[in-house]
């Protein structure tokens, strides 16, 4: 079976992970624009590793800024064979506190202003999304947060908004009527894109704040976000450090690594070569 190489997209906190074994940055150039930043390529007790820094390092890009396509693609050019986001969100729940990390099993996409598929005229796809995070990433997740102690909880709904500001109370009360528990700007079409590129995917969530709804945070400010992201800094180091370590060598078997099966409607004779030839990397296996 051939070696796993774990991905994982997040902010600057993660990718200083300490203990990383030959660190380098490398740029991987993408037909789809220019990443977020170069990736870095590690090992960590044998298992390689891809750390691209969402907002590229020094956080420069909004989360309506950044070319997920072209975040995607060139983790999926630099190897990557299952994919972490490591996340920070607003909790739209009392027992989701701040300092509690999840492991979201679902999401809502309110977002307007991105580009949330490889696809289109020219090569026209429909993709399964109903499930969208990879069961067993999520369960090694929560068993390396077990072991660390990490305060967790497993599954949540997670509302994925526009941005850059933050919600109005009304929206902050709808979303909770609406069954979410979780409010972030980045993980969509972040998880679309993954399973377009046939990457098992899942969301490590970490709370930062209690969304406006809250009657003791009814001001949501990146003062206060910023200072619990720091707290978490050691937590997340220690719950990638603990995944790289108990991660199965070896490519566990995920609906997602054939998730274009028959999904391609487009007929070979239609298709638009242009088009095609910038889905090499993430559909080359079926458009080949």
């Amino acid at each position: 079976m051939a070696d796993p190489v774990l991905g994982i997209v997040g902010g600057s906190g993660v990718y200083d992970l300490p203990g990383l074994e030959a660190p380098e940055w490398r740029v991987i150039e993408s037909p789809w624009g220019e990443p977020s930043d170069a990736i870095l390529h590690a090992r960590f007790e044998g298992l390689a590793l891809r750390f691209l820094p969402r907002h590229g390092r020094g956080h420069r890009l909004s989360p309506s800024g950044i070319n997920y396509r072209a975040n995607i693609d060139a983790l999926k050019r630099a190897g990557v064979t299952d994919l972490y986001s490591v996340s920070a969100v607003g909790s739209l729940r009392e027992d989701m506190a701040p300092g509690d990390f999840v492991f979201v099993d679902q999401y809502l996409d309110r977002t307007f202003a991105r580009e949330t598929s490889f696809f289109g005229n020219g090569c026209v796809a429909h993709v399964g999304f109903g499930h969208p995070v990879s069961p067993h990433l999520a369960t090694v997740a929560q068993r390396a947060a077990e072991r660390c102690g990490i305060p967790h909880h497993m599954g949540g709904t997670l509302v994925t908004m526009e941005g850059p500001q933050f919600s109005t109370r009304a929206e902050s009360e709808g979303y909770r009527a609406m069954g979410a528990h979780l409010i972030g700007m980045t993980a969509l079409p972040e998880a679309k894109l993954a399973r377009e590129a046939e990457l098992p995917y899942a969301t490590i969530a970490m709370v930062t704040d209690y969304d406006c709804w809250h009657p003791d945070h009814d001001h949501v400010d990146v003062a206060t976000v910023i200072a619990t992201l720091k707290a978490n800094t050691a937590n997340a180091h220690a719950l990638i450090a603990e995944i790289a370590r108990s991660f199965p060598r070896g490519i566990v078997p995920d609906a997602a690594r054939v998730a274009l099966e028959g999904a391609i409607m487009t007929a070979p004779g239609k298709r638009d070569p242009a088009l095609v030839a910038r889905l090499d990397a993430v559909a080359g296996r079926v458009l080949a």
